[in-house]
């Protein structure tokens, strides 16, 4: 509890996560200045200083060095994040967040951010119906809706000119800005000229920040998904893949089932089938020293099932996940893909879940299950295109929150100098603005604002699988359970109307069949003293 306290207020000063680029920033004016720190509408200045909000500020990077595996300086944008683009970003205040402090970090609510509220994150199966095509819905709403606070860049820094005269940004849609962002964070390097790239760098998966980031990632996606939709109840479900023996949520029901003429396709049943992937030709951009530009590139591929047995001979198993979250150590060695008994490693697939120690040619854990798919999530740069990834990712996640309850480690078990590049304690995640720096993350999700359903303890879980999907299913229904109540109501009035009436003719009926029956048959016993008496009569 104490770890908790001390997490919460060390986030006072973290804002909402957002992406590149906010809109007002994506102009030449801001390229030129170096300046995003856009305007509040709540009272017309900049980061909404005049409301305490935030204020606009210098960036101070971390100089710390990184690791041998990226040997190159000066030659991409990624490097020192955000300097090639922006100098000057806004630093919100107390639980306030978002690119211009308007919003509220995660967790909080309210007007003035002061409401903290947990969130629960369900497994997909166990949710209604109902709950699932929501979901589902929520995708698809995203995939076809523009993003209304956020751009995406089309060219390096420098292909954009000197003082940004030629700002070269693109609109995107919710769905798709995700899937650029994870893109954007893996691509390789441009050295100059055609297919002179630099592959041996990623700035969120093969080293320590792997996790961090995609926490980031996926709360970020959540909190678009909530302001698209005005459902701030919403939460990303997980896929619990633990033993399974094949892809569960691959039916038409969820994400897709398998296309019985094309089988690497998705049914055409689902509305997935219709889906376009972007940055998926990474070989091109290459080519053409360009970047992705969320052009559509056609279907959506996945052939569960099909893959390489030699480099995934089975799905994870609870075991796989036991070793993992038993491993003492977060980052050991070199920190990248080559380190053993490292927790980080092992659950990221790079190293056994058996022996902790890395294998070359196998894919374990996490990267098991990009591969098991077969398609366009076996691609890290295009991975994301596949809505699978986000059910996927949740469950990773929801693992490196048991290890982090299991080990409660210190900041310092977070490796803050040489690492590879990007993955520092103290480096900003690429591509997010504001600025978030990866060791912020190396904390519970308590201190988020969310929390999985598995992990609740056995009554709150109740409440949260079995019990609110028919709360949730009977609000939903509300209005005609009160009409059916209403209705039930009245008939049980009208009969109880007609059975009183017809108790009452009856007895009348009764009442004038004895009458009629003491005028014809005459007692041969008769006390005047009882006159008026039908009770005591006597026929012999």
């Amino acid at each position: 509890m104490r770890r908790l306290c001390m997490s919460l207020v060390f986030l006072q000063l973290i804002g909402a996560c957002v992406s590149q680029f906010p809109r007002p920033c994506a102009t030449s004016e801001g390229l030129r200045t170096k300046e995003c720190c856009p305007l509040w509408d709540g009272d017309g200045s900049a980061c909404g200083a005049l409301s305490g909000r935030g204020f606009c500020t210098d960036v101070v990077i971390s100089d710390e060095p990184h690791g041998p595996q990226y040997p190159h300086s000066g030659i991409d944008d990624r490097e020192r994040w955000p300097l090639a683009f922006f100098n000057r970003t806004c630093r919100c205040a107390g639980n306030y967040g978002g690119f211009n402090c308007g919003e509220c970090r995660f967790g909080y609510w309210g007007s003035n951010c002061a409401e903290y509220r947990e969130s629960v994150r369900r497994n997909i199966l166990t949710m209604s119906t109902a709950e699932q095509q929501k979901f589902i819905s929520y995708l698809n709403l995203g995939k076809n809706t523009i993003n209304r606070d956020y751009v995406i860049a089309t060219g390096t820094r420098a292909q954009m000119g000197e003082n940004g005269e030629n700002p070269m940004f693109s609109e995107i849609n919710t769905y798709d800005l995700f899937v650029w962002m994870h893109y954007y964070v893996s691509r390789d390097a441009l050295l100059g000229g055609p297919g002179n790239v630099w592959q041996d760098i990623d700035f969120a998966h093969e080293s320590a920040a792997f996790l961090p980031w995609h926490r980031v990632f996926l709360l970020h996606w959540e909190n678009e998904i909530r302001k698209l939709t005005g459902d701030f109840n919403f939460t990303i479900p997980y896929w619990d893949w633990r033993n399974s023996q094949t892809c569960d949520v691959c039916t038409d029901a969820l994400m897709g089932g398998r296309n019985s003429l094309n089988p690497n396709l998705i049914s055409t049943a689902s509305v997935f089938s219709s889906w376009k992937v972007i940055c998926t030709q990474s070989e091109e951009y290459n080519s053409r020293e360009a970047l992705c530009n969320a052009t559509g590139e056609g279907p959506l591929l996945r052939n569960p099932g099909n893959h390489d047995t030699n480099r995934v001979q089975r799905l994870p198993n609870s075991d796989d996940v036991e070793f993992a979250v038993g491993l003492p150590e977060y980052e050991t060695g070199p920190m990248d893909r080559f380190a053993n008994m490292s927790f980080r490693n092992v659950l990221e697939g790079f190293a056994s879940p058996q022996t902790g120690m890395a294998v070359s040619g196998q894919s374990t854990l996490h990267n098991a299950l990009h591969m098991f798919m077969n398609g366009s999530m076996s691609s890290v740069q295009g991975s994301a295109n596949d809505p699978i990834f986000l059910l996927h990712h949740a469950f990773i996640d929801s693992i490196y929150e048991r290890w982090l309850r299991n080990h409660q480690p210190p900041r310092n078990s977070y490796p803050r100098t040489n690492a590879p590049i990007g993955h520092n304690d103290g480096y900003y995640m690429v591509p997010f603005l504001p600025l978030y720096r990866n060791g912020d993350y190396f904390l519970s999700n308590k201190a988020l604002g969310y929390e999985y359903a598995y992990l609740l303890d056995p009554g709150q879980r109740f409440v949260q699988e079995f019990l609110n999907p028919y709360l949730q299913q009977a609000q939903q229904i509300w209005q005609w359970l009160v009409g059916a109540g209403i209705l039930g109501a009245l008939i049980a009035a009208i009969i109880a109307v007609i059975i009183v009436f017809a108790r009452r003719k009856w007895k009348r009926n009764q009442r004038k069949k004895r009458a009629s029956s003491y005028g014809e048959r005459q007692p041969l016993l008769h006390s005047s003293s009882e006159e008026g008496s039908s009770s005591y009569q006597t026929t012999l």
